[in-house]
This record gives structure tokens, sequence and C-alpha cells, in this order.
């Protein structure tokens, strides 16, 4: 209390329901305090009280995670970010801000907007997950296909260290080869290096002009294939989404929106929208992209009139994973394969489904090769469910690693995947991150319990 004062620190069951949980399935996991600083002095003296004291500490944005990062799983102290909430600076002249990571992701993108800059990465909680999360996590989202993920916006970190010293990692500059780059080692670390308290990114202009269709196939691996021919074919979509049926239909569903009519036989769609500012320019890639898709089974093509529409088809698209949730018990898997790859995966993903006997409903960031897999447990006994379920992911996470790809493309792998580390990683590469952490917090208090077992 001396640190954050008393009315920043929680010790009532309300507080501890709220930070005991995320957006990661049904698990919960109370703390034994909460905690709500405000400056970056703050957490080092709590850390270096937790040091002193042997105890855990979890650091938490706002709680939208899906792999149980933020989640308190050994107790201890769990140090809310919430009131780290200002954007400090946005330098016009440089096409950089400076903000804390308790900004949410979309009120920063609006704030540069208005200045006519642009800050790609929008992942689909972007109206509720803070920059501190996305950071944790090297989030996406739909535009990454062209613009990157988040460590591509990332220039200079502030960050408290386990040990309560606090660093600067980089430097304010678009190039730097001065010492190892600590910056991208933090970016994607889930929270288990340091505690974010500053972050520098660059921006772009923004674009002026964008076009949105939707593309419905009667196959699933034909809109599948079709992904990597619209990229042969010389086009770069700023948005490439694939959604089975059930992805689209939950999502109209879950909003209440009846007016998508879906034919029976169409069993996929793309979401693709191109951006830019030439308007020409764009009609000419749509073009090029209807030529693509004559090759393929796909029925008659959507072209979303106006903002209205686009608003429309973007929000049943960014639901998909919350009306998922809302309609079973679920788990939901972030694998990543190269885009070319997709049809093998997903085709993939249901022989493994039939062979353990459960279903999916799969959607995601096709043009960059990452699909979410939601298992449903549907009618699944709960001893299939908890025994048999785990030896199908493992089947999953094998084939995508056969096929040039990885176990999570941007939900990180938290508490809910660190048993499945040793698919990607040998013992060696294991070893060798591990001791990173080790150099990082010697005596492992903060985040414990996640990535690795």
């Amino acid at each position: 209390m001396q640190i954050v004062g008393e009315q920043n620190v929680l010790c009532d069951d309300e507080a501890f329901k709220k930070y005991g949980h995320d957006e990661t399935e049904d698990f919960v996991f109370f703390p034994e305090v909460v905690v709500l600083p405000r400056t970056p002095q703050e957490i080092s003296a709590i850390l270096k009280l937790c040091n002193a004291l042997n105890v855990p500490a979890t650091p938490r944005g706002a709680g939208t995670g899906l792999s149980g990062g933020a989640l308190p799983v050994n107790k201890g102290v769990l140090i809310s970010m919430h009131r780290f909430d200002k954007i400090l600076n946005i330098d016009e002249e440089n096409y950089q801000a400076t903000i804390e990571p308790g900004v949410i992701t979309q009120v920063f993108q609006e704030a540069v907007q208005e200045k006519g800059l642009f800050y790609p990465p929008d992942p689909a909680s972007k109206g509720s997950c803070f920059i501190g999360g996305n950071l944790a996590e090297n989030s996406g989202g739909p535009k990454a296909v062209k613009y990157g993920v988040t460590s591509d916006y990332v220039l200079n970190l502030e960050v408290v260290l386990p040990t309560g010293e606090i660093i600067w990692t980089g430097a304010n500059v678009l190039k730097n080869s001065t010492g190892y780059n600590l910056t991208q080692l933090l970016v994607g670390s889930e929270g288990t290096l340091g505690i974010i308290t500053k972050a520098v990114f660059r921006l772009l202009p923004f674009p002026k002009k964008d076009l949105l269709m939707l593309v419905p196939f009667y196959s699933a691996e034909e809109a599948c294939k079709a992904v990597s021919a619209i990229f042969k074919a010389g086009v770069t979509p700023s948005g490439l989404e694939f959604m089975e049926r059930d992805a689209l239909l939950l999502g109209a569903a879950y909003l209440g929106d009846d007016s998508l009519s879906i034919p029976k036989d169409i069993q996929a769609h793309l979401l693709i929208e191109v951006d830019g500012n030439e308007a020409d320019v764009l009609y000419k890639d749509c073009e090029t992209i209807y030529k693509v898709l004559e090759h393929y089974s796909c029925d008659e093509i959507l072209f979303a009139e106006d903002a209205s529409q686009k608003d429309k088809l973007w929000k049943i698209r960014r639901v998909v994973g919350e009306a998922v949730k809302s309609s079973s018990i679920y788990k939901e898997e972030d694998t990543v394969v190269p885009r070319a790859e997709l049809p093998k995966l997903l085709m993939g993903v249901k022989s493994i489904g039939k062979k353990h006997g459960f279903n999916s409903v799969c959607y995601g960031h096709a043009g960059d090769g990452n699909l979410h897999i939601n298992i449903m447990k549907g009618n699944m006994t709960d001893d299939a469910w908890n025994n048999e379920l785990s030896k199908g992911i493992r089947e999953i996470f094998n084939l995508c690693v056969e096929l040039g790809g990885t176990i999570s493309g941007e939900h990180g792998i938290g508490y809910v995947q660190k048993e499945y580390m040793n698919i990607p990683f040998s013992d060696v590469e294991l070893k060798l991150q591990k001791s990173i952490k080790q150099t990082f917090d010697p005596k492992g208090i903060l985040n414990p319990g996640k990535l690795f077992c």
C-alpha cells in the first residue's frame, strides 16, 4: 500500500473474480492481491519486493487474451496495467508515436488517423484490447497480410525488468544495428521477461480508399487454394480472410443479422480487401482477383457498395470467435503455415477431427496462412474431451510443423499451449529459450507457469 496507495490495492472477491480470468476457455485462477500502479517506478518497487519475498508477479492488460498469458496461475501479485492509458506523443514529422501499454488499440488507431497517420495491426478485439497485450503476443489481425504484425512497428520500449531495473531497449530510429535487438526479443515474450511501460511505434500514411468483396465457394479447400493464386497474380490484399460456412453463420447469428443469405451448397467464403490512394489502381486489383477466381468453384461475388456494408461484413468476421464461444464449450488453436499449404492444413484438420471424434469451425487470416481452429465439444463425452482431444491437437500441431509452420501465429503459448512446445522446438532450442528467461528473471517470479512446462 505504501507503493501505490491503499485505493490501488485490491483484496476482495469481486476483484479476484475480475482479474482471475481472461478470454481463454473457462480457466479461473485467483491472485492473492491485485495492484494498480501508475508509474514505472511503482512497478519497479513492486517487482523488487516480489523478488525479495519470492512472490510471483503476473502482469495483466485488458484480459482479452486467448492463451491464458495473463492468468495468475501461481497466485501471488497481479499487476494491472489499466492506469497506463496515455498517448504521450504523436510525432507527425517523424511518423512516430509514444504511448503507454494500457491504451486501447482502436483508440490509438483513431488518434493517429485524425492526423492522417496509420497504425495497421488490428486484432479482432481491437476495440477492447490494450497495446501492451498486443506487444506481449505480437498481435497481427487481418491487415498483417499486407502491413505486418506489431513487431514491425516497434522502435523502442521502456521496460521494467523482473529484478526492478528500468531500461530502454532500443532507439527512436528506423535503422538500428547496435548490439542485440532487445526490442524484438521483448515483443512476443508474453510478459515473462519484463513489463513494458512505454512503447515507441513507427507509423504510416493513412490509405484513403479501400474496396471489399465477399466471395462464396462451393468447397472450403478451393477457397484455400485460391488464396495463394491471388498473390501469384501480383495482388497483395490489405485483408484476405477465410471463413467456413458455420463461422459466417455463427457470426451473423451472434449479431442478430439475418440479412446475409448463404445457399446450402456454399461451404466457405473469402473476405478480400484492397486499399491504397488511387481508385483506378484498386479497381484494377479487383479485376485481377476476379480473373483469378474464375478458375475456382465460387458463386456470385458480393461487392460491398458503401461504408456501412463494409463495416457489417468486417463486424461479422471479427465476432466469429465470440460467436463460437457462445455456442459451445470449445478450444481454439491458433495455427499458422505458409499460405500455399492452407488447403493441406484444412483437410488435415478435418481428417484428424474425424479420427478423434470432434468437429471444428475454421476461420482466420488466410493471406498469411494463420488458421484459427475452433474445436467444438458438441456431443463429445467428458472423457473424450478431457483425454482424447489432446492427442488430436498434438496431431494438428505436428501437421503444422511438417508443412513448414508452427503452433501459434498471434495468440501466443501462454498457459494452455506450453505442453506442445516440444513440437516446434528441439531440446537445444528450448534450453536456449529457458536460459534467456533465467538471465532476465533469475528467481522466476515474473509471469511464472507460462511458455514452458
